[in-house]
């Protein structure tokens, strides 16, 4: 038995028989000659750490260890520039359990290479290694030996970083391969999107960037969706370390960084993860389980233990050696239930819809990188009302978050009417309360907004140009004042009139335009708002953190609510802000709001403002006067500008006339 010296001194020393096995209760169960010994953490062994290609010495000869799961193979060797990617070179080591390794002392970090595999269906196919760290740029296919290393710099961020509820999070999704090309069109290195995103998002005052499209993946137009290396950034952009740089830059400039994160399915690609040994082995055996018709891909086998092992280990990788702060959990929905998208499914053990295995898996990888990565953000995409998706497990599957579905759908439908029909869809804006503190919620206006002739947001909008202009910056400060973190993608912070296109960098020319840097300073001036003041984002899930004082006026369109941080004040809480919406194309002088005070108050901002666009409405008194209205003690006479939003705060009781 040959003896397996791991390159990492934190990792016990063990035969080559030890190979990482992931169950859904530990992680891992090590395998020592054919006896499991159960380990009391989950703490100890990543299966990247053992598994893939890692450069090490036996016996005091330099070269590299490989290892691979494939029980059904009849034959597995590893090929690559080392031996002329000849299969006979090096044959592999079949091992307990179905993982087969080898020891190559001619292979060195830096050269490429696959696993040939002779499947149980006889064909021989050479594949990519599932645990790599580094891949060649599509459309070739090849594994990378990597020996990651990197000098980190971000020790106080990463001490610091902690999720809260009463934080605020504002985050600019954006697409690596297309926020901004080269003078060629030729993507950006990591280290260049570092500085120019960095600079751009401390400007507009962002807390934290997504990345989508940041995992290996073979076809562009999948923006990144359907991943072939779990473990590696995408090589268009850059090494890994190159991408490590990308996120210590961001955290040394206080940007927090998510990337999108696929666990839900993978794609057909030969080369990939599809039936791996010749066999279905990462994905269901059955199509009626294990295929997505929408999408064309496999869906994983969430009752596996080594699939179970891959994809949290995957999710640790990128949190603990890549140093993100979270991860957005793409399409939990299609994860969730077993009809979803499909005519032909087959039901669970108790009849019922849900996929119990996947519903098991992430409670599981929710508990595992809360435990191993604390102060991690763990975000879903899930559309549908599942229960419980951010209740702590065991009782909900353990998310902090989840994007708010419901709100983008009634908010946009709103907003596209004509505003004369507005008054018929008046609820659409109000629904949000009756359930926002169910769930915790980030409002997301995210990439599928803005493609698939969807239009961008600006052009969603009805009207003449300035109308539409006007409707959107309405729609920003209701999103920027509504409970709830925010998620906006990249473009639509400068009002882009055309669709997004991610073979192409984004418009910058249209963002020098007075029109369109109106509205970029718009958001820049909203982030600042809700950065600053409590009110805006303590209390997301509290009932006492949001009081609507105007709610049923349809025949004007006009809404009013407050924005409360509902701490005592004596732990610094009590702030509160009157947000104002008028949202149809006519001038209502003098009209009355209901607030809870009276005396002074002062315009922290109006989206009618010269500066982002607008036609510059004055107000007049900002007194408020006695008698009450809306359930409040006093009122305010406003002036409000047409498709446009107000936000006030109270400055204090009227000063008398002596005093001034």
């Amino acid at each position: 038995m040959l003896a397996a010296s791991w390159d990492n001194p934190d990792l016990p020393r063990r035969p080559v028989g030890t190979l990482a096995l992931m169950s859904a209760d530990f992680i891992p169960l090590p395998l020592e000659h054919g006896h499991l010994q159960k380990l009391v953490t989950a703490d100890l062994v990543r299966p990247d750490h053992l598994l893939g290609a890692h450069p090490v010495a036996e016996n005091g000869v330099e070269g590299v260890r490989f290892a691979v799961w494939a029980p059904n193979a009849h034959h597995v060797s590893v090929v690559g520039d080392f031996n002329g990617w000849n299969g006979f070179d090096n044959p592999m080591q079949r091992l307990d359990f179905g993982f087969w390794g080898a020891f190559v002392p001619t292979a060195r970090h830096g050269q490429r290479y696959k696993f040939r595999v002779t499947g149980a269906n006889g064909h021989t196919v050479d594949k990519m290694d599932p645990y790599a760290t580094f891949a060649e740029v599509r459309p070739a296919t090849a594994s990378i030996i990597w020996r990651q290393s990197f000098q980190w710099t971000d020790d106080a961020w990463m001490a610091s970083r902690t999720p809260g509820l009463d934080r605020p999070m504002s985050v600019y999704e954006v697409h690596v391969g297309s926020w901004a090309r080269d003078e060629h069109g030729w993507f950006l290195n990591y280290r260049e999107l570092a500085h120019r995103l960095g600079d751009y998002a401390t400007e507009l005052g962002y807390t934290h960037v997504e990345l989508l499209g940041v995992m290996e993946h073979p076809f562009d137009g999948s923006w990144g969706y359907q991943v072939t290396g779990y473990y590696a950034p995408t090589s268009r952009l850059g090494s890994p370390e190159d991408f490590a740089y990308l996120v210590n830059h961001l955290h040394e400039r206080g940007i927090g960084v998510f990337v999108d994160w696929v666990p839900g399915h993978f794609p057909t690609d030969e080369a990939g993860l599809a039936h791996f040994d010749g066999a279905p082995l990462y994905e269901y055996a059955d199509p009626r389980k294990g295929f997505h018709h929408d999408w064309n891909t496999y869906i994983f086998d969430y009752g596996r233990s080594e699939v179970v092992m891959f994809l949290i280990g995957s999710a640790l990788k990128w949190v603990q050696d890549f140093h993100v702060d979270g991860l957005r959990v793409d399409a939990v929905a299609s994860m969730l239930y077993l009809d979803f998208s499909r005519t032909e499914w087959i039901p669970n053990i108790y009849g019922g819809r849900e996929n119990l295995e996947a519903v098991a898996f992430l409670k599981r990888l929710n508990e595992v990188l809360h435990h191993m990565a604390p102060g991690v953000t763990l975000i879903a995409e899930e559309s549908t009302a599942f229960p419980g998706v951010t209740a702590p497990t065991p009782f909900g599957l353990g998310f902090d978050y989840k994007w708010a579905m419901g709100w983008m759908n009634d908010t946009l439908a709103y907003f596209e009417k004509d505003p004369i029909h507005r008054k018929y869809e008046h609820h659409k804006l109000t629904f949000f309360n009756v359930y926002r503190t169910t769930e915790k919620f980030v409002l997301a206006i995210s990439h599928d907004e803005v493609v698939h002739l969807k239009k961008s947001l600006v052009m969603k909008m009805p009207g003449d140009w300035y109308q539409q202009r006007a409707n959107y910056r309405a729609f920003l400060a209701l999103m920027w004042t509504t409970p709830g973190k925010k998620l906006l993608f990249m473009g639509q912070e400068f009002a882009q009139s055309t669709e997004w296109n991610h073979d192409e960098s984004l418009p910058w020319h249209m963002a020098q335009l007075p029109d369109h840097a109106g509205v970029a300073r718009l958001v820049g001036r909203l982030n600042a708002l809700y950065r600053q003041r409590p009110d805006l984002h303590v209390g997301d899930i509290r009932d006492e953190g949001l009081l609507w004082t105007s709610a049923d006026d349809e025949a004007h369109s006009v809404y009013a609510y407050i924005r409360r941080d509902p701490r005592p004040e004596a732990e610094g809480g009590g702030a509160w802000s009157i947000t104002v919406a008028n949202l149809t194309p006519v001038y209502r002088e003098g009209y009355p709001v209901g607030v809870p005070q009276g005396g002074e108050y002062r315009l922290l901002l109006s989206t009618d403002d010269l500066e982002y666009g607008g036609f510059g409405t004055v107000q007049g008194s900002l007194t408020a006067q006695e008698g009450g209205l809306s359930g409040q003690t006093h009122r305010l006479n406003l002036n409000l500008p047409p498709l446009s939003v107000l936000i006030l705060e109270h400055v204090g009781e009227t000063r008398r006339s002596e005093d001034r």
